[in-house]
């Protein structure tokens, strides 16, 4: 199974998905399924720091330049909010991360 990991990734979630499904825990990768799990955690808190990184980069640029500022600048400052809102929705665990 673990060579299956190594190989192919997507035919290794799909394998373990059904072995989960179908309730045989021990033939399922356990291992290697808690290390993804993990993974996707590392991966949704990166992705809220890439939300907030454009966001700050915006509003400095937007605080800064102000003879630049347009109504693209006014949308994406919107857009990268409603983001970083729509992604603490989807992972509301996250707010606990932030200062």
């Amino acid at each position: 199974m673990s060579d299956l990991y190594d190989r192919d990734s997507y035919a290794w979630a799909n394998e373990q998905a059904a072995l989960l499904r179908s309730r045989r825990l021990s033939a399922a990768d356990i291992a290697h399924i808690a290390e993804e799990i993990e993974s996707m955690g590392r991966s949704e808190k990166r992705e809220l720091a890439s939300r907030l990184k454009i966001l700050l980069f915006h509003k400095l640029k937007w605080d800064h330049q102000p003879e630049r500022r347009g109504n693209s600048w006014h949308l994406s400052l919107e857009n990268a909010r409603d983001d970083i809102t729509d992604h603490l929705a989807d992972n509301p665990s996250l707010k606990f991360k932030l200062d």
